[in-house]
């Protein structure tokens, strides 16, 4: 929490209402920040310093806790909550006097009720000796996979080796050694966080005694040396989904970094890559393959062996007449999908020309050339290429 919080409507710099939804604020953030951008307005500091402002409103509002710590600020400052009992006014009212204000830095750091600093460290004000430490969620972590194309078409659970710097095992997160006693911080009363004067606000820092821990710890953790926390090193069964493109981006929740402080843990981002395959490919959600055929098959017709993706064959016919880059479908033979059916399998006929011909199959070719000499398929093209 910041005293820039207090001064900025961020609702008025977004364009949305105080109810309104975490997806209407995305909405209008994209559109606006779209707008703003500086690549779009080069040299226009106008539109900078807005889109700055729209990015800082956003960060707020997107998040859930930044959101309602920054709602219960605005409310209690347009209200006087923080006003001492039998002070006027709400936000720099305390002990206001001829039009001038003069605040009491005892009243804004002292009590028994915590006050401005404790507000400004996590708005809920917290009595002296509590632990103002709160239950945070761990980090995200991100993570690189390469899978076959095989893998990829049907799915595939593989194991992931994550390592993390998470909540030490032996202290359990304390950072004292197990079984030895901790004590409460004097210079913080236990809330890990000092309050400093900087023009009339209390800016909350880490206590200096206890690092922000709220406690002391005279015997440190042998492991973490009493850090609290320690790299760790844990395996995650990930499961990918049937069809996974190369290139996409699979989130598993709470399988990242371990919370602090009872809080949930981060998620996991898997980066897949899916290697090429020597024989198909993909279009869409079916998968491809290109089959060469003879000139006399293409020409006569007949059948052609095609092989599957997941092994195995099937059986082709080729109608006479078959031109150079058809497409064939074939059903139930592609990917995976989530209703238990399958895509299909797109066969392209490919014509191949010999590099090389004996001399019968050239005299045979030179006979076939011959008996066609009056067929021209260039003809309708040239004809409408003089047209044009």
């Amino acid at each position: 929490m910041n005293k820039d919080w207090l001064e900025k409507d961020f609702y008025d710099l977004l364009g949305v209402g105080k109810t309104a939804t975490p997806e209407e604020i995305k909405k209008k953030y994209r559109k606006l920040a779209r707008e703003l951008h500086p690549d779009k307005n080069p040299g226009d500091a106008k539109a900078e310093e807005r889109f700055k402002e729209v990015s800082e409103a956003y960060d707020v509002l997107s998040d859930t806790q930044k959101r309602a710590e920054y709602d219960e600020a605005r409310t209690l400052f347009a209200s006087g909550g923080y006003a001492q009992q039998g002070r006027g006014g709400g936000f720099g009212g305390y002990g206001q006097q001829s039009g001038s204000y003069n605040v009491n830095m005892e009243d804004l750091f002292g009590g028994e009720s915590g006050g401005f600093g404790d507000f400004l460290g996590g708005v809920f004000s917290r009595g002296r000796g509590q632990q103002s430490r709160r239950a945070a969620r761990g980090a995200d972590l991100e993570s690189d996979l390469t899978l076959s194309f095989a893998d990829a078409l049907d799915g595939v659970t593989v194991p992931l080796q994550l390592s993390t710097d998470g909540q030490c095992g032996p202290c359990r997160g304390t950072g004292a050694a197990p079984g030895s006693p901790t004590q409460t911080c004097p210079t913080c009363g236990g809330q890990g966080q000092v309050a400093r004067n900087a023009g009339g606000f209390a800016i909350p820092e880490p206590c200096p005694s206890c690092k922000g821990r709220g406690v002391l710890i005279e015997n440190p953790c042998a492991t973490c040396r009493g850090a609290g926390h320690a790299l760790s090193t844990r395996t995650v069964q990930a499961r990918i989904p049937a069809g996974v493109k190369d290139g996409a981006k699979i989130r598993l929740k709470g399988k990242g970094s371990p919370g602090s402080n009872g809080g949930p843990a981060g998620d996991l981002l898997i980066n897949v890559k899916v290697r090429k395959d020597s024989v198909f490919d993909r279009k869409g959600d079916a998968i491809t393959v290109t089959v060469p055929v003879t000139f006399a098959e293409a020409a006569l017709g007949g059948d052609i062996v095609v092989p599957t993706p997941r092994g195995g064959t099937v059986t082709l016919k080729v109608a006479p007449g078959t031109a150079n880059g058809r497409v064939m479908r074939v059903r139930d033979k592609g990917i995976a999908k989530k209703d238990g059916t399958y895509s299909d399998l797109l066969v392209t006929v490919e014509v191949a020309v010999p590099q090389q011909l004996s001399e019968q199959a050239r005299a045979a070719l030179q006979e076939y050339a011959d008996a066609t000499a009056d067929h021209d398929p260039r003809k309708d093209l040239l004809a409408m290429a003089q047209h044009d």
